[in-house]
């Protein structure tokens, strides 16, 4: 199967925006009065440096202060990340058998630092031995510091996710033609990984989920590489990245007639994904939306919360460099929907031992309201326009 690139490819983030994100970081560390951030490889320090550093035992990070940022890392490391920063950053080094805790620990009492955010992305290992450390200096989860920067995203990250999202939905559609049955899952996901390869994807599939017949009662799958029935409903789950950006849509079809109960559920999953869109405007909570979806839900005898048969899982997900973060579409979350925040929109039914279907698209905020990423599904068996 060959793929053709019909779709845009969105520029990556300039070194311009991330500055202006570290400036905006700054302020924030001011402004919530805090003396620094230590931030740590994982998705804030690609957000604001650019650098996707994989987490290991060996700690790598920055701190960083209203007027310093200081990399720490180990010294034998030292080509491959000054390779990414240059000369822009101070840096500090450390040797196998060193501590880097006791540096880091040293740069918090030459720096005068009393208050100290930690990335909620550090290993708990690691942050808790900074803590005993710093008994003199009060650590906090960094959550609060660099969580609300990203919620709202810029127009350069919009155009990435968009990107993401139009590559796996095409993929999507050349799988919708290629299956048939007798097919294996793992056929089907190596095929699909092999798309998003194709078609410019960062690392192929960054994760794929096929399910066939009863095994789509299980939201996240189960274990085994079933072949696939004519008569099975199908649902595939899957994503990629594009500049670290991702994509997560989920389709369900069937390639044969299905009993009307079936059907009677997927146009009811279209409808409350449809509620869920339109409950989604500027200043309403988040909560609201998965109260609409719950709403249809529980209106057709499913549920109530998350009763089976009915929605298990939350209405839907924030998504940017991390396929799930903040806010969420869920019971509980009051964050007001404002522009630039991205969500899926995925009030899944399930019916226990017997078929799940779920419909996954997203949608950003614009000053006029919600716009659809990607076109919903518009029909159980021609799923593609």
């Amino acid at each position: 199967m060959i793929y053709d690139a019909s779709f845009d490819r969105a520029t990556p983030i300039s070194d311009e925006e991330r500055k202006t994100r570290r400036d905006l970081l700054r302020d924030r560390v001011c402004e919530l009065e805090y003396d620094a951030l230590l931030l740590t490889p994982g998705s804030n320090m690609r957000y604001f440096f650019g650098l996707a550093w994989r987490a290991t035992e060996r700690l790598v990070a920055a701190m960083i202060t209203p007027s310093r940022v200081i990399f720490i890392c180990p010294k034998f490391e030292d080509s491959a990340l000054l390779a990414v920063i240059g000369d822009r950053y101070e840096t500090e080094w450390w040797e196998e058998h060193e501590d880097p805790a006791k540096l880091v620990t040293l740069l918090v009492h030459e720096l005068g630092i009393q208050r100290l955010g930690i990335d909620p992305q550090l290993s708990y290992g690691l942050a808790h031995r900074l803590v005993e450390l710093l008994s003199d200096c009060q650590c906090s989860d960094g959550t609060a510091l660099v969580a609300p920067l990203r919620y709202r995203k810029s127009d350069a990250e919009i155009a990435l996710l968009k990107s993401a999202k139009q590559l796996t939905l095409h993929v999507h559609q050349r799988i919708f033609e290629w299956i048939k049955p007798g097919i294996r899952a793992s056929e089907i996901a190596t095929m699909i990984d092999q798309l998003h390869r194709n078609g410019g994807a960062d690392d192929g599939s960054t994760f794929c989920s096929v399910q066939f017949g009863t095994a789509t009662a299980h939201p996240h799958g189960i274990p085994g590489d079933p072949e696939l029935v004519e008569a099975d409903i199908v649902l595939i789950d899957t994503g990629c990245q594009l500049d670290g950006y991702h994509s997560d849509i989920t389709r369900t079809y069937a390639l044969a007639k299905q009993p009307a109960a079936v059907e009677a559920h997927w146009a009811l999953e279209k409808e409350a994904q449809r509620l869920a869109f339109e409950a989604a405007q500027l200043g309403v909570y988040c909560e609201e939306v998965d109260k609409t979806a719950r709403a249809a839900l529980a209106e057709a005898g499913l549920g109530p919360d998350y009763q089976l048969p009915g929605l298990p899982h939350r209405t839907g997900h924030g998504i940017g460099l991390d396929i799930h973060e903040g806010p969420y579409l869920v019971r509980g979350d009051r964050t007001e929907l404002a522009p630039g925040m991205c969500f899926s929109n995925e009030p899944m039914i399930v019916v226990p031992e017997q078929y799940g279907i779920r419909l996954e698209d997203h949608f950003y905020m614009t000053e006029e309201g919600p716009q659809w990423f990607t076109e919903p599904q518009p029909d159980l068996y021609q799923p593609f326009s």
